[in-house]
């Protein structure tokens, strides 16, 4: 079995070189909520329903089951980490301590800009249930014209946006308020929606078991269209390192993060399994167009099955899972821009990184960042060929960026420096023990099959609407090479050299044994990682230059 270790509170953060800035308010189940929120089944499953659908039938749902044994091994070693480092960031700063310079910073350059495209892809999520509430939701024409569903969707994407920066900038509290009370609606509809469901199943087990036709033509049979149609769950279950993202501002984070993180992705796994199987069940016709429709999906299944007020009940409480998803999302990439800022590895990083002395979060950070997500929704309007890629490829980025921790954590296993010897870093709060090696494998293997089936230039993802162009069907492929390796010339020419944590951000300097005099702090390095001679995690509490 995998074995809980011991911890302490460390309620400040000058162990991991940094001032204590943020507001350390968030308890155990805000913790959890802030995972849950961010894979929203609610959201997710009812957003992707119809695409997986569509793509492999009802065999589409075995996909969810198989992704979620591949992530909790990724999130098994993120427990881990989260024990040692509860630190805003928690990607960026993992694979700073694990590995280089480099790739540390673009772990954090690929969470953010995934993050930023996730942002609006999720609040962009309201179009596809307000309006089956209520036609009033359709401001931009009725909904037959040409335009009026990608317009009037950015429409409530940016109200949306806009309200969850305002919530975000005003500080941590009210949104952790608001987002565990959006996360205990959603946990009881979950449940409510399953028993509800469940009540009227119609069919049996075995409809799982029959590929009906699907696949049928295709180079890979079967097997092919469920790799397309498995993206529907890939794209779902990931974010659950927020509960350690917002490990500064969480009460007791190295023991609090680690079982947030085991806990949401848990959760949302159960509930999110019952809701696919027993919604396949209980749908009154499973060769219904609506179903595998994007206007349809499993929102046309619930108002079939339960009728106008108690279907529209739920409905109302998946817009409380997206508005809450949205919060999450939002959060997340607020911390990331946080904690590369501070370590003033951005552009504009003494602004990025400032903190309000009365709210006590990063303002400009959320302003930023929802400014930032809108934009790329006005792209939706008149391609939504390119945003449909965008949206795509934001998970690929979040694949990739989990690659970027876990790989080098099995390198470290297997140099025996993976877990830390206890002394200087305090205990853990979560260990894997001797199944950690095991577990490292599976998350490095899992992640690396993942991001090539996401990646796959595939017509069915990234050509699927007109015009069909050769470089959409590549835009994938592009975009990711073009990120990456921008990114990557941008830290090595310019940021590197920068690099060092912001004088207001930074730890008192305590005095070295080897000082010439009591209190005098020694010379600090810029980096943190391989690259500067060191070894990432023996001297990963070596105060940072300060600059």
């Amino acid at each position: 079995m995998l074995e809980p270790s011991k911890s302490t509170d460390s309620s400040g953060m000058d162990e991991f070189g940094y001032a204590q800035t943020l507001d350390r308010s968030i308890g155990k189940f805000a913790s959890f909520a802030a995972g849950v929120s961010y894979i929203s089944i609610l959201t997710g499953v009812f957003q992707l329903f119809y695409f997986g659908f569509s793509m492999a039938g009802p065999a589409y749902a075995w996909s969810w089951p198989i992704v979620f044994v591949g992530q909790l091994m990724v999130a098994l070693c993120f427990a881990e980490l989260a024990g040692r480092y509860p630190v805003a960031g928690s990607v960026y700063n993992w694979a700073k301590r694990l590995a280089s310079g480099t790739s540390a910073w673009l772990a954090g350059w690929l969470l953010l800009l995934s993050s930023i495209m996730a942002l609006g892809s999720v609040a962009l999520a309201l179009q596809i249930t307000l309006p089956q509430l209520w036609s009033g939701f359709q401001i931009v024409g009725d909904g037959t014209g040409p335009f009026d569903f990608a317009m009037n969707g950015v429409v409530l994407a940016t109200i949306m946006i806009t309200i969850s920066t305002l919530i975000n900038a005003f500080g941590v509290k009210l949104m952790t308020m608001i987002n565990s009370i959006g996360v205990f609606v959603e946990l009881v509809a979950a449940v409510l929606l399953i028993l509800a469901l469940g009540w009227h199943v119609v069919r049996g087990p075995e409809v799982f078991f029959d590929t009906a036709g699907f696949g049928e033509g295709h180079d890979l049979g079967f097997f092919g269209v469920f790799l397309i149609g498995a993206m529907a769950s890939g794209y779902v279950m990931y974010g659950f390192d927020t509960a350690s993202s917002l490990g500064e501002e969480t009460k007791d984070p190295k023991r609090t993060a680690p079982k947030a993180i085991l806990r949401a992705v848990t959760a949302s796994f159960l509930l999110g399994g019952l809701i696919l199987l027993f919604g396949i069940l209980a749908a009154p016709d499973l060769t219904d167009p609506k179903i595998g429709a994007a206007d349809g999906g499993l929102q046309h299944i619930v108002l079939s099955v339960l009728g106008g007020p108690f279907g529209k009940a739920f409905l109302v409480c998946i817009v409380v899972a997206v508005v809450v998803c949205t919060l999450a999302v939002h959060a997340a990439a607020i911390r990331m821009m946080f904690a590369m800022a501070r370590d003033n590895n951005l552009p504009f990083s003494r602004q990025l990184s400032k903190v309000d002395p009365v709210r006590k979060t990063p303002t400009i950070a959320a302003i930023v960042i929802g400014v930032l997500a809108v934009i790329p929704l006005l792209v939706n309007v008149m391609q939504p060929a390119i945003f449909t890629i965008l949206s795509s490829i934001s998970i690929v980025l979040i694949y990739m960026s989990y690659l970027l921790v876990t790989v080098p954590m099995l390198r470290k296993r297997l140099l025996k420096k993976w877990p830390l010897r206890d002394e200087g870093h305090g205990e853990a709060g979560f260990s894997m023990g001797k199944w950690g090696l095991p577990v490292n494998i599976l998350a490095v293997l899992w992640g690396g099959a993942m991001t090539l089936n996401l990646i796959w230039p595939r017509p069915e993802i990234y050509n699927s609407v007109p015009p069909f162009e050769w470089y959409f069907q590549w835009g994938g492929v592009l975009f990711v090479a073009a990120v990456t390796i921008g990114g990557t010339l941008l830290y090595r020419l310019k940021i590197r050299h920068q690099t060092g944590v912001l004088a207001e951000h930074a730890a008192a300097v305590a005095a070295h044994p080897s000082s010439g005099a009591a209190g005098e702090p020694q010379p600090a390095r810029a980096g943190g990682g391989a690259e500067d001679g060191l070894d990432p995690i023996e001297d990963d509490l070596e105060p940072q230059r300060v600059s």
